[in-house]
């Protein structure tokens, strides 16, 4: 095993939704990606949802022009959004599934079953140099179809992980690490993300290889209570620990 540095990437949406509750220009979104910047994040996830629940199209293009580190651009595979993504050019783009009626994202996309769909967006955004990921379960058929799709990089949903009782995740921990697994032989780089918190990220330090983690609600509950700084920093510092996969 080697150390690596695992880096971070914090989805600041719920500063948006803070701020679209009132239907107010605070928040800045902007200002709390700086914060988080400042603080030793290694990038800024912002979700444009096709109901534009929280981050609005004005966010995204105000986030790619101040930001100095990567801009991760998630969302759903609609030409509408699609468009957006291809005039803004972030360094990266999740493709995640999406349902109005979710509360958040409730599951990995099905990339398996929509190959064909995918293939042109992947395309397009791959000729204009924006790397693609694609958020899914540790399920290797969805892995598989991500190499076969052409996509250089998964995010592995670790919700299911999360929301188990820390007694039960064993099962759920050895499919993040089979499919971490499959994903490095593949040539495929290895994010993960979803419910990870301060108390349970030290959690899937055994799943190997992975080089980002994208983490949003947790960080900026706790920036509620310490400031954004302070809850980027503590978070950096429960990631610290963390060992690389074999190489």
């Amino acid at each position: 095993m080697i150390n690596t540095t695992l880096k971070l990437g914090v989805n600041v949406d719920h500063v948006a939704t803070l701020r679209q509750a009132r239907g107010t220009d605070y928040p800045s979104v902007v200002e709390a990606a700086l914060a988080c910047e400042a603080a030793g994040a290694h990038g800024i996830t912002i979700h444009l949802r096709e109901d534009r629940r929280h981050i609005q199209d004005a966010d995204v293009y105000a986030v790619r022009k101040q930001i100095a580190t990567r801009l991760n651009l998630e969302m759903a595979n609609h030409p509408e959004i699609v468009g957006i993504a291809l005039d803004v050019l972030p360094e990266e783009v999740c493709l995640v599934p999406e349902k109005r009626e979710e509360l958040t994202t409730e599951g990995g996309l099905d990339v398996a079953g929509n190959i064909d769909a995918l293939l042109e967006p992947v395309r397009r955004m791959k000729e204009a140099d924006i790397m693609v990921s694609m958020f899914i379960d540790p399920d290797p058929e969805q892995i598989r179809a991500t190499a076969t799709l052409g996509a250089p990089c998964i995010e592995l949903h670790t919700g299911t992980f999360c929301d188990l009782p820390p007694e039960n995740r064993g099962p759920e921990l050895e499919r993040l690490v089979k499919g971490a697994g499959l994903a490095h032989e593949l040539g495929i780089q290895v994010n993960a993300g979803h419910g990870l918190t301060i108390g349970n990220v030290s959690g899937i330090f055994d799943v190997p290889f992975m080089d980002t983690l994208n983490i949003g609600h947790s960080i900026v509950s706790h920036a509620v209570m310490v400031g954004m700084s302070a809850a980027v920093q503590a978070m950096l510092d429960a990631m610290a620990p963390y060992a690389g996969g074999k190489v």
